[in-house]
């Protein structure tokens, strides 16, 4: 696969040395070519889009490209780039990393930090496309933050779908994304995830855990709101909602058990000092109080989970060692509680 500046199919053209500087800052921040002869430097930069992702086409007969802490700084750039080597041999310095990419190969570039290339002999064009990867939505999909610097051979079968996809691109014109080009967004995650997930399984293991107890944080700080659920709680924590699902499956639990786990301990702690102080406190409010929006709804998990009815007296109920919500057979009713409750919780 060759791109080049006069492929038709990507609608590139020649640009002189400020042009050039100029686009390729306009589209992934600022980056100097140098070692050209004056008069002699032929480049081009044209945006593509790759499965609705916004990619860059570049080319330039300059020796070097140099992006400097100072350009980091100026332009604020907080995205990743994999960057395809599509004609040429470059040889790339970025994150205390040098490696040499050919026709085929991708490294990921992390544009919050400096990067030096050294392409070609000065006379022929080299030829590479980035694909621009926003850091927090990439990071919040995979589930771990990817390290600038990495670089994996042409041959890897989701290098190799990357790059079919990067081949069929389309000219970009800035419409507005579709709905198939949403999910396709997120099946080029996916593919750049397989490409650059970190081979120390436990520090992924680390950072999994330490996300996994931010979401638990996040239910415990607000789970007395009876709306909610795990869409509201994975945008709090930036992640997405199957990856939310996902940090819950791979501990054999689910969100849905964790928040009623939660809602039912304080509940219990709740229902036990009511008894200690022998309060007439509702225990509609109770379950309000829990994160419970429905009576009869509260009553049926309480009791499922601690073998009888909230409104029952006696010692502080102990949890189910497995913590599971089996069906427990009381013989209670719901309406045979203490207090007679109404069967749904008072607006407030």
């Amino acid at each position: 696969m060759i791109m080049h500046q006069r492929d038709d199919t990507f609608g590139a053209s020649d640009l002189d040395f400020e042009m050039w500087r100029a686009s390729l800052r306009s589209m992934c921040g600022g980056y100097n070519p140098e070692g050209v002869p004056s008069g002699a430097f032929t480049g081009w930069v044209n945006q593509l889009s790759v499965g609705g992702i916004k990619a860059v086409n570049i080319g330039s007969n300059a020796r070097r490209v140099e992006r400097t802490q100072r350009d980091v700084r100026l332009d604020g750039i907080d995205h990743y780039f994999a960057v395809f080597q599509v004609a040429g041999r470059s040889e790339m310095t970025h994150n205390d990393q040098v490696f040499q990419l050919t026709a085929g190969d991708v490294a990921l570039v992390d544009a919050t930090l400096p990067l030096s290339c050294l392409s070609g002999d000065g006379t022929a064009p080299w030829n590479c496309v980035a694909l621009g990867l926003p850091r927090r939505p990439l990071a919040a999909h995979l589930g771990f933050v990817p390290q600038g610097g990495i670089f994996r051979r042409r041959g890897a079968p989701a290098g190799r779908l990357l790059l079919d996809m990067v081949s069929d691109a389309q000219t970009g014109d800035g419409s507005a994304l579709s709905r198939a080009e949403t999910y396709m967004q997120l099946a080029v995650y996916d593919l750049v995830g397989a490409l650059f997930a970190p081979s120390d399984h436990e520090q992924l293991s680390r950072h999994t855990d330490r996300l996994f107890r931010r979401v638990c944080n996040i239910i415990r700080d607000r789970f007395a709101d009876p709306e909610l659920g795990p869409c509201e709680v994975a945008a709090e924590a930036g992640i997405s909602l199957r990856y939310l699902q996902k940090l819950f499956t791979v501990r054999n639990s689910t969100f849905s058990h964790f928040i009623y786990t939660v809602r039912l301990d304080h509940a219990a702690r709740l229902l036990h000092r009511r008894a200690l102080l022998n309060s007439s406190q509702p225990i509609s409010e109770i379950a309000y109080d829990s994160g419970f929006a429905d009576y009869s709804h509260f009553a049926r998990r309480f009791r499922h989970r601690f073998g009888r009815t909230p409104g029952a007296r006696g010692e502080r109920p102990a949890r189910q060692p497995s913590g599971e919500e089996s069906d427990a057979s009381t013989g209670e009713s719901l309406s045979q509680a203490h207090d007679a409750l109404p069967p749904t919780i008072p607006t407030r």
